[in-house]
């Protein structure tokens, strides 16, 4: 949701930024990478037990990193669909590497973890294929069907959990869920508007 409509206000960070790896002659598939790293350093240092503060501080520039990378390519008239497929591959990995670090360090809240990558697993399945059926209307590679729970709004979840950790389980079901109605809602969404381009067709 987040991802959608603020983004025109985020803009404002994100281009400066573009800009930056711009004059230093970085590729958008490079910093797509770097995004990963980070990630994956944010990941980690969440499950060896450093202070809270560092995996979320990590996150936050993984997640902003990643939205570079694609200003990056427009900027510079670099979009490939190489790069969107790194880029959505990459997002998964940081994504179900934070689930397993929640797993391991709160054992307790395993199936609710268990429950979130299902949600992740029907979400992203119609969010990647209405993605190839529908027009794309956007600025993005493809068409971006919106819902309840876009990255930015995992980011702030994961962060909650990370400070909440006595809660872990708790907090994991709820994301587990919200995750799930965004499937359902990019599952209706999508077939609304395949059946109103059949109909324009017709």
């Amino acid at each position: 949701m987040l991802d959608t409509h603020a983004r025109k206000y985020a803009d404002k960070l994100i281009t400066p930024g573009a800009k930056l790896f711009r004059a230093l002659k970085w590729k958008p598939t490079h910093v797509t990478i770097l995004a990963l790293v980070v990630g994956e350093a944010a990941a980690a240092t969440f499950l060896f037990k450093l202070p809270v503060v560092v995996p979320i501080l990590l996150l936050w520039v993984s997640g902003y990193l990643d939205t570079v990378d694609g200003a990056l390519a427009r900027l510079t008239k670099q979009t490939s669909p190489v790069g969107t497929l790194l880029d959505i591959f990459f997002d998964r990995i940081v994504e179900l590497s934070f689930i397993l670090a929640f797993a391991i360090r709160y054992p307790d809240s395993v199936f609710a973890q268990l429950l979130s990558v299902s949600a992740i697993v029907l979400s992203m399945t119609v969010f990647l294929t209405s993605g190839a059926l529908l027009e794309n209307n956007g600025v993005k590679s493809f068409r971006y069907q919106t819902g309840l729970m876009e990255r930015t709004e995992g980011f702030i979840f994961f962060t909650i959990q990370m400070i909440l950790g006595q809660y872990m389980k708790y907090t994991s079901f709820i994301y587990g869920g919200l995750i799930f109605f965004t499937a359902i809602q990019r599952l209706v969404l999508t077939v609304v508007e395949l059946k109103k381009s059949g109909s324009k067709e017709k």
